[in-house]
């Protein structure tokens, strides 16, 4: 064998390596959730529902799943002192462990607001004090569904210190209902995913 065709042969599985390396860092589904199965969303996990009675306050929410669109309705009911809030989860493995989203550039749903606050939270195992990195609350026409992004970028830490989102400890996109004052929320979701 001459060294030529060592050179080429060492360069051709370089770039094999490097192709592999590369669609597995592009592996995480743009798809978290379309609401086809009533209980579970794209990755088989089950979405799950936390309100905010461990913190004092009595919030409550019904969630249904019909004909591929989410359905969350509830009263926000604030504990003395305390913020009141719902949070739909939809973790990213059935695990639980962090996956790396480093190949997105954020959040995007398809979303209609009927009634109250809501906000885009991303949970990631590098916060533990549950101060998740959180968009602005979803403006635009309420009562119609419409295509929201929010850049991973602009996602910010509410009490604590600001620290970058760190997009390799990923565990769960939460939709966040939240108040001070007693109030009903509503609103649904028939799409939900990264771009």
């Amino acid at each position: 064998m001459n060294h030529p065709t060592r050179l080429t042969f060492a360069c051709c599985a370089s770039l094999m390596v490097l192709s592999l390396i590369a669609s597995a860092a592009g592996a995480t589904p743009k798809l978290l959730d379309d609401y086809s199965d009533p209980t579970r969303n794209k990755n088989g996990v089950d979405r799950l529902l936390f309100n905010d009675k461990t913190a004092g306050s009595q919030s409550h929410a019904t969630v249904t799943c019909t004909n591929g669109v989410l359905h969350v309705k509830g009263d926000l009911v604030p504990g003395r002192g305390v913020p009141a809030f719902i949070s739909q989860v939809s973790l990213l493995s059935p695990d639980g462990k962090p996956q790396d989203l480093t190949g997105c550039q954020g959040v995007r749903l398809r979303v209609k607001v009927l009634r109250g606050i809501l906000c885009v939270q991303v949970g990631t195992a590098a916060v533990t004090n549950f101060d998740y990195h959180t968009g602005t609350p979803i403006a635009g026409k309420r009562g119609e569904f419409q295509e929201v992004k929010i850049p991973f970028k602009e996602m910010k830490r509410s009490w604590s210190e600001q620290t970058p989102l760190q997009l390799k400890t990923i565990t769960s996109i939460n939709l966040v209902s939240f108040g001070m004052v007693k109030d009903a929320f509503a609103y649904e979701v028939d799409d939900l995913g990264f771009y």
